[in-house]
Formats: C-alpha cells, sequence, structure tokens
C-alpha cells in the first residue's frame, strides 16, 4: 500500500506584510513619469543658461539686426527654414525603411537645438538615434544610418567647398584662416590620436570585434540604401543642399546689411569656416563659428566690423531664434514618447 505524502502547506505572507495592489504599482511608476517630466523641462533650462552666459552676443546682435534690409533677412529666415527639410531629406536617405515624416522634420527642428547645447554634433545625434530606435529600427542598424548621415554630410559640405575653390580660387586666402605654425601643430596631435586609436583595434580584441561588427552592419546598409534609387537621391541631395542653404543664409545676411564681398566668396568663407570648427567640441559651435566666420569673412575682403555685424546677425537668425521652439519642440517630443 503506497503512503502518499500530505500536501505541503501554502506559505503564509509574513506579519505586518499585505498583498501588493495596483496603487503600490502606480506609486512606483511616480519617479519614472517625474523624470520625463524633467527631461521636458530640461531643454528650457539649458537655453536659459546658454542665454544668460552669451547675452552681450545676443543684444549686439539684435542691435545689428535694427539697420537691416527686411528683405533679405527674410530670406535668410526661409533658408534656415529649408535646412531642416534638406536634413530630413538626408536623414530618410540613410535608411531604407520609411521614416514618419511630419514627426521626421519636427524631431530635425528639435535635434537643432539639442545641437547647441551639447557639444557640437552629440546632440543631434542623440536625438536622431533615438527617434530612429522608437520608429523600430536595432540600435546596431541606427547607429550605421546615423554613421551614413554623418559621412554623406561631410563629403557634401567637402565637396561643395572643393568644387567652389576650383571655380573661385582666388575667393579666400586660406592661410588667414589658420594662426602661424598651428598646422605644425596640429599634424602631430592628429597623428598621435590615429597612432593610439590603431594601436587599440590592434591589441584589444573586444573592441577590435565591436568595431569590425559595426562596420559591416554600416556598409549592408549603405548597400542595401544605395540599390533603391529614391533614397540614394535623397541622401546624397540633402547632403548637398544643407551646406548651400547654410551658406545662402549668411550670404543673404550679408547682402541685408551691406557686405561689400560677392556672394559666391561669402559662400566659400562660410563653407572654410564651418569646415575648420569641426572637430572643436563647443555647444553647436558657439563662440568657435563666429569667430571663424569673422576671420573667414575678413579673408574674403569684408571689413571687420561689417564681418562682425553680418555674423553676429547670421547667428541670431540660425541658432538664437529657433532655440527656444526647438527647446519647446523636443520637450514635447519627450513627453509624447517620439524620442
Amino acid at each position: 500500500m503506497t503512503v502518499r505524502n500530505p500536501p505541503a502547506a501554502l506559505p503564509q505572507p509574513a506579519v505586518g506584510t499585505a498583498p501588493r495592489t495596483s496603487e503600490d504599482v502606480s506609486h512606483r511608476r511616480v519617479p519614472a513619469r517625474r523624470v520625463r517630466q524633467i527631461l521636458c523641462l530640461l531643454p528650457l533650462l539649458l537655453v536659459t543658461v546658454v542665454a544668460v552666459q552669451h547675452r552681450t552676443v545676443l543684444a549686439e546682435g539684435f542691435g545689428h539686426l535694427e539697420s537691416a534690409e527686411w528683405p533679405w533677412l527674410l530670406v535668410a529666415v526661409c533658408t534656415t527654414c529649408l535646412t531642416w527639410v534638406a536634413a530630413s531629406c538626408t536623414r530618410q536617405g540613410a535608411v531604407v525603411e520609411g521614416l514618419p515624416k511630419g514627426r521626421l522634420l519636427a524631431t530635425q527642428f528639435a535635434a537643432g537645438a539639442a545641437n547647441h547645447l551639447l557639444p557640437t554634433g552629440l546632440g543631434a545625434s542623440a536625438v536622431n538615434l533615438r527617434f530612429m530606435t522608437v520608429c523600430g529600427l536595432p540600435l546596431a542598424r541606427s547607429s550605421a544610418a546615423l554613421a551614413l548621415y554623418l559621412l554623406a554630410e561631410s563629403i557634401g559640405r567637402l565637396g561643395l567647398l572643393a568644387a567652389l575653390l576650383i571655380a573661385f580660387p582666388d575667393a579666400l586666402s586660406l592661410g588667414a584662416l589658420l594662426p602661424e605654425g598651428a598646422l605644425a601643430a596640429l599634424l602631430p596631435a592628429l597623428g598621435l590620436v590615429l597612432a593610439v586609436a590603431a594601436g587599440v583595434l590592434v591589441f584589444v580584441r573586444r573592441v577590435r570585434t565591436t568595431v569590425t561588427s559595426f562596420l559591416r552592419t554600416a556598409l549592408c546598409e549603405a548597400r542595401e540604401v544605395h540599390t533603391r534609387p529614391a533614397r540614394a537621391f535623397a541622401l546624397w541631395g540633402g547632403s548637398l543642399a544643407f551646406p548651400a542653404l547654410q551658406a545662402a543664409g549668411l550670404v543673404a545676411v550679408g547682402q541685408a546689411l551691406g557686405l561689400p564681398v560677392p556672394p559666391l566668396h561669402i559662400a566659400v568663407a562660410y563653407l572654410a569656416a564651418t569646415v575648420a570648427v569641426a572637430l572643436v567640441p563647443t555647444p553647436g559651435g558657439i563662440g568657435s563659428v563666429e569667430a571663424a566666420l569673422v576671420v573667414a569673412l575678413v579673408a574674403a575682403g569684408g571689413p571687420a566690423a561689417i564681418a562682425t555685424a553680418v555674423v553676429l546677425a547670421y547667428r541670431i537668425i540660425t541658432v538664437w531664434l529657433p532655440l527656444v521652439p526647438g527647446a519647446l519642440t523636443l520637450g514635447a517630443l519627450v513627453r509624447m514618447k517620439v524620442i
């Protein structure tokens, strides 16, 4: 005869404890909601801090706008708005899947504000990387698309600058853009960075494996994009249109303030200055871009006083005026969980 063991008694709750209710679960979720609310307000706080730090530049820039010809300023505003459209085209061209157009455009507007609040490129890259992952792209493919965008934008800017320099070789004295001895100091530092990077890739296996995997994913993504003519056209057309529209905005401000420099020479000065400061890790290039643009416009033949006024007015239109609405858009996108 088989003796069955009695069933084990069910564990009793400890004294003083009670089962968790839905109210307890909701209480645990409150901190996460508050964190998201704080993130929504953080862009406005950063805008306030940056504006206070640069209040003198803001006051001087708005003062120059009072004496400018308004039709040309409206042209500059329109070209600035079109840069977000060009950026959206390039972003869409870097991925095979179709991205929601309205949210993509709003994200580029918000990314512009983030780019001016964080070191150059990091703000916009973080916003767009988050946007693509929310849209359903895996992180590896989103990162590959971001790298493809940055590569196309760099090639477009450098290619446009090279073409203009070939067509107008006397437009700019490139030697004036670099302080004496700067190139001799830059080359050893660049060589050291490349040597360290190469050493890490050779001797650290985990890094080498990660980089190899990323490059493989990026090459597959680029190959897939270029098999679709619409995506390739959006990628390279947008990467050329973006710097061209930025340069056109500076040309329009130069015309508004009577800068005695030919328009195409102003475009060359803008492209050369932005390429020169691309590696300077300042938020949105604030400070470094202004200095480089003034030097470039003077090198192109403009008087220093008018060149300074043009640069300050241009940065007011392209950076400071969109900053508050861009920060509000960024907060709204965070709240709506678009990014």
